[in-house]
């Protein structure tokens, strides 16, 4: 069935007022401090089976994470391209991990380098060795320690994908003052959050359709996708826990990750999305710091946006910024 949860014109200037923990920036810059203390190396390794793609070269990549853990990553880049290349660092959604090279040509194609990122307990190549910290009260990752921010599990998630961007300072061939990243859904909300963390190492930002935004209308209005396991979790402990499970979720939120990137940032939205409602969407697109900040909004699209369409935007935005590959 349709759904929209706001019309057009409330959506472009619905800019909820969402307070941030007072101690989310000690939090984050602690925590992104601790990760790089660990000792690791980032490595990379041509997979050879990949010889079959004669216009793509791909290289199995590992690099230091939360706690010094591995992360797994592909690299992607153009055959006999020696750089150094504009990089599009890849978040992936929900549930999802790198998968296979195969999955992720389309970057490379159009000559940039591509780092896509697994997510750790989510994808097959990087255990979240850290699970049992914490409370698992339903099936998926949205509860996963939700019972403190130390805890919550996106706390690591977010530190690797932080330290992803630092990794492409290590990888031959990559241009780091031309570092983007992107991804849809999760991944959308995961790319936010490296650009209001990572700061001006992150040239721009593409972010999809963003999940982890707005976590609380998100939870009270939307029954599918992810944020109902939040909702589930409630519902069994509604009476002592409601506020102190959005307090760990505001240190998680995309609406304050929006308010400290400054980064150029090319959103996407679907109106008709029942998954990341639209609102959600907007509330981060409104508070983003950066003042080049443009909405491409697909009004009959769902969860998937813009599908197809999508690519091509982006491919014509970040041109406009010198963000090309030299071809």
């Amino acid at each position: 069935m349709p759904f929209t949860d706001l019309e057009s014109d409330e959506l472009t200037g619905y800019r909820p007022e969402l307070s941030a923990p007072k101690d989310f920036d000690t939090f984050w810059r602690d925590t992104l401090a601790e990760a790089r203390s660990y000792d690791g190396t980032v490595t990379s390794e041509r997979v050879t089976s990949a010889h079959l793609l004669h216009t793509v070269e791909v290289d199995d990549v590992r690099f230091p994470g939360w706690n010094g853990e591995p992360v797994a990553a592909w690299l992607l880049r153009p055959r006999g391209v020696d750089g150094p290349l504009p990089v599009i660092v890849t978040y992936i959604g929900y549930s999802g991990g790198r998968g296979l090279p195969t999955d992720h040509l389309f970057w490379s194609a159009a000559g940039y380098a591509q780092l896509v990122v697994d997510s750790r307990g989510q994808g097959h190549d990087t255990p979240d060795r850290t699970v049992g910290d914490g409370t698992q009260w339903v099936a998926g990752f949205m509860t996963r320690g939700i019972d403190s921010p130390e805890n919550y599990y996106y706390r690591r998630l977010i530190t690797d994908c932080v330290r992803a961007v630092d990794a492409v300072t290590e990888l031959p061939g990559l241009d780091p003052r031309r570092t983007v990243v992107a991804g849809g859904s999760q991944g959308g909300g995961l790319a936010l959050a490296v650009a209001g963390l990572a700061g001006d190492r992150v040239a721009a930002a593409l972010p999809d359709v963003p999940f982890l935004c707005h976590f609380r209308r998100a939870v009270q209005i939307t029954g599918e996708g992810p944020y109902p396991e939040i909702a589930e979790y409630l519902r069994r402990h509604s009476r002592d826990r409601v506020e102190q499970t959005f307090a760990t979720l505001d240190h998680f939120d995309g609406v304050h990750f929006a308010r400290r990137a400054t980064a150029p940032a090319l959103f996407s939205v679907g109106l008709m999305d029942p998954v990341c409602p639209p609102s959600t969407v907007y509330a981060a697109f409104n508070h983003y710091q950066g003042q080049d900040r443009t909405m491409t909004v697909w009004p009959f699209g769902d969860h998937d946006g813009g599908c197809g369409s999508n690519p091509p935007v982006q491919l014509s935005w970040l041109r406009e910024r010198g963000l090309a590959p030299e071809l």
